[in-house]
């Protein structure tokens, strides 16, 4: 199923046209798996990704293997090719089902005029594709699978933070330090600057900002704040918040990247003091970046007819970072918005679902779905993965990640979220840092009160725009599936129309209407 983005959308359509030579491609190709540019049969498109558009190429032998190549607005372009590849080496040099690379470059300076991947095609099934038609029985094997795979991949230690990259690699960009080196069944591997997208994002990029190694876990949890405060001093100019749903809260008034700046200093004073004891939960590990259904690859085992997991995809933007940083269940897996599912209540399908009206019935099964994942991938944890069940279940060390998260993240024109979390921080403190630590923030009493009644005022903005999202029928943001765009784009429209009128003639109503979330906008201040 393609999306399609109902804001911006011919934006983000520009942003992903790409010139290169498409003869040149295919004979790059065949030459990475010892064969001519006429052995090539085919070359298909065959998805678009986030950050990458895939082809498949089929030769006439019917020998199949999987080309892809970055979109120009991917960041950070060398770095993010040249991390992959070797992320996909050494992890496959540990035995981990993980495609087999043919042939790349990170650098646009070849015959084919792009950056790009030639890989194995792992021929399976898309998890994705049979995720919601699983018994729980399979469901649950299929998790357990994967959390030992998680086991495999956390239990690999590193003595740095960063990224990976082959040492050749980093010796090919004028001045690079070659970072800390590693060897491994011959190859030899180096931990280099940090490929997290937001570390280098927009203008980001020309920042000359330590991005790694990091030598220890205080460094790994300042890098990212520091990269935003350098950004906001050369870049940060006041703007409206970037999050339009939210604008009325504010008053539809500018916001300052110096109180942003303040919050990031303050977290930089906590930095050192929300390190954990616990050395395990200190130590520098790797994992999957985007862990979800459509990046795993199944099939159906001949011996036991059961669902085994065969490939997973799409490394790119993989960080080495402290386990306390990387745990917790991946994003696309938790469902920590449900109570039950929080105190892990083992999953039951409602009793009188007989009953149940259609949409009813539909959000029951899509819960009970939520809740088995979440519930199975938790307990699969616990049993499987004890290093990542400590991170996984330390309160500190949830709330620290957290902070690292949106400390790190970019300004949007907003600081109250950070702020609001720093607050909480303070208020928390004997149990982040440890008793006898004295916190090195303090907000004063009637600043925290408003701190605490503005997060309200924004929840209601939150809540309002989710079940506008939630009735025209947004996925993930504003992408909508592509045979539902006009009705989507439609609906949005007769939505607008409506909340205006309900509204009175007047400054509200204007303002409303100029900064409508709906709407396209210009992006180019915020990047």
């Amino acid at each position: 199923m393609s999306l399609m983005l109902s804001v911006n959308n011919d934006l983000r359509l520009a942003e992903r046209e790409h010139e290169f030579d498409d003869g040149e491609l295919r004979r790059l190709a065949a030459q990475s798996v010892s064969r001519t540019l006429q052995d090539v049969d085919t070359m298909e498109k065959l998805d678009e990704g986030g950050f990458n558009r895939i082809f498949l190429i089929t030769m006439h032998d019917e020998f199949q293997m999987i080309a892809r190549i970055p979109y120009p607005v991917t960041q950070p372009k060398f770095y993010a090719v040249a991390s992959e590849v070797a992320t996909m080496a050494f992890l496959r040099a540990h035995d981990l089902p993980v495609p087999k690379v043919y042939g790349y470059s990170p650098t646009s300076d070849n015959a084919a005029k792009t950056e790009y991947i030639f890989m194995e095609l792992v021929k399976g099934t898309k998890l994705t594709d049979l995720w919601m038609q699983l018994k729980e029985a399979d469901l649950a094997s299929v998790l357990r699978q994967l959390v030992k795979l998680e086991s495999h991949i956390m239990s690999i230690p590193f003595p740095a933070g960063g990224s990976l990259y082959f040492v050749d690699d980093l010796e090919k960009v004028a001045g690079e330090k070659t970072g800390i080196q590693m060897s491994l069944k011959g190859e030899h591997f180096c931990i280099g600057p940090d490929v997290r997208l937001h570390m280098w994002y927009g203008r980001r990029s020309q920042l000359d900002v330590n991005r790694g190694p990091y030598e220890n876990a205080e460094a790994a949890l300042a890098a990212a704040a520091r990269k935003e405060i350098a950004y906001l001093e050369r870049f940060g100019q006041p703007l409206l918040p970037f999050q339009r749903g939210r604008r009325e809260a504010y008053r539809y008034e500018k916001q300052s990247p110096l109180d942003h700046i303040k919050n990031l200093q303050r977290y930089l004073l906590m930095a050192s003091s929300l390190i954990p004891n616990n050395r395990s939960l200190r130590a520098f590990c790797i994992r999957h970046p985007d862990l979800h259904p459509s990046n795993v690859m199944v099939s159906t085992s001949p011996d036991s007819g059961q669902l085994e997991i065969i490939g997973l995809l799409d490394w790119q933007h993989a960080p080495i970072l402290p386990r306390f940083l990387l745990a917790g269940i991946p994003d696309r897996l938790q469902n920590y918005d449900d109570p039950d599912s929080r105190n892990l209540v083992p999953p039951s399908f409602p009793p009188n679902a007989d009953n149940m009206e259609e949409y009813e019935l539909m959000e029951a099964v899509g819960l009970h779905h939520a809740r088995l994942v979440h519930f199975h991938y938790a307990k699969g944890t616990e049993e499987l993965n004890n290093l990542h069940h400590d991170a996984l279940s330390d309160s500190a060390s949830i709330f620290i990640r957290r902070l690292f998260y949106q400390a790190g993240a970019p300004w949007e024109a907003e600081t109250h979220d950070l702020k609001a979390l720093l607050v909480e921080a303070t208020e928390e403190w004997g149990e982040l840092a440890g008793a006898g630590v004295p916190c090195p923030v303090e907000f004063e009493p009637d600043d925290v009160s408003k701190t605490k009644a503005f997060s309200e005022r924004l929840q209601l903005a939150d809540e309002n725009v989710q079940n506008i999202r939630g009735m025209i029928g947004f996925e993930t943001e504003t992408w909508v599936p592509s045979d539902q765009y006009r009705k989507a784009k439609s609906l949005a429209e007769l939505v607008k129309l409506k909340v205006l009128m309900e509204i009175p003639k007047g400054e509200l109503r204007d303002k409303t209407e100029a900064n409508w979330f709906l709407d396209n906008m210009d992006e180019d201040d915020y990047i």
